[in-house]
């Protein structure tokens, strides 16, 4: 997805520090703008649709910078034949030592299940990859799809039920993403080289365009602009905050017990890839792996 981040950073805007409650959906030029492909962006009062053909695809990002916080938003995906179609819903910084947060919709011929691919880049690493089959159509009807960003964890929903925690574990030596700020993107593009059963199934054009339906855009972060030292921002941000954020409450430090049992219901029954259990890729466990088996909350 960094090539999407790149293509699309020129257009954030910066402001200055504050907080967005979830106090209700916004309209999505209330939080987000177009960043390229505006042709291929259509808005319909408080709908917004992103179409792909022989074309192009398009994309658009938040008008803001987060450390910390929940994005949400509802989407509608591809219906019919998507093969060959990405669409993506991520959180991303700049650089190539970023960071980023990936929800990937992965298309398939009608009547084969969406793969939803999620995807963790701490200092510009990936190769984090987990994907799963949802448990209805995302192509039918709206579902909610957010990311939970905290200094204890990264957590993915649908719907509100956790499908992905990838935890702090900074006590362990690694790497966690705490200190860059980070676009909120989304975005629909081909990617028939590798999207449907690895490539071997292609986009068939005859069928575009390609439409993916967004609705009841939400942010809820600490806002972050460009003109503070990178130092500064977690000070601003961060559970050691002045003004505390309702992430950093003991009511949001960690999965409930119903929402413990919901991601092993998950990862038990809807997840097809893990890349912990792939050896090929990874004949040694990377060390996250290991730590992670024992923090599935």
């Amino acid at each position: 997805m960094a090539a999407f981040s790149l293509l699309c950073s020129f257009a954030v805007v910066f402001v200055v520090f504050g907080f967005v409650g979830f106090v209700r959906a916004a309209r999505f030029d209330e939080l987000f703008q177009p960043c390229w492909a505006t042709d291929h962006l259509i808005q319909e009062g408080e709908l917004l649709k992103l179409k792909l053909d022989s074309n192009s695809g398009a994309g658009f990002v938040s008008k803001k910078k987060y450390l910390f916080g929940k994005v949400r938003v509802h989407i509608k995906l591809v219906d019919g034949d998507s093969a060959g179609t990405v669409t993506a819903f991520y959180m991303s910084s700049d650089g190539s030592n970023h960071n980023e947060f990936d929800f990937e919709f992965l298309g398939n011929t009608t009547g084969e299940p969406y793969l939803v691919q999620t995807n963790v880049y701490v200092n510009g690493v990936g190769n984090r990859e987990q994907r799963l089959q949802l448990w209805f159509d995302p192509a039918k009807e709206f579902h909610s799809y957010s990311i939970l960003w905290t200094e204890r964890h990264v957590v993915f929903l649908v719907d509100e039920t956790p499908i992905r925690v990838h935890a702090n574990m900074e006590s362990h030596g690694l790497a966690y993403p705490k200190t860059q700020p980070m676009g909120v993107y989304s975005s629909i593009w081909n990617a028939d080289d590798w999207a449907t059963q690895g490539g071997l199934v292609k986009t068939n054009w005859a069928h575009s365009p390609f439409i993916a339906s967004y609705k009841n855009f939400e942010i809820s972060g600490c806002e972050c602009p460009n003109t503070t030292p990178q130092a500064d921002y977690s000070k601003k941000c961060g559970s050691s905050a002045a003004n505390k954020f309702w992430w950093d409450e003991p009511a949001a430090s960690g999965l409930s017990l119903h929402q413990r049992h919901q991601l092993l219901w998950v990862r038990a029954n809807h997840m097809v890839y893990d890349y912990c259990n792939d050896k090929a890729r990874f004949p040694a466990t990377p060390l996250e792996c290991l730590h992670h088996q024992h923090t599935h909350h």
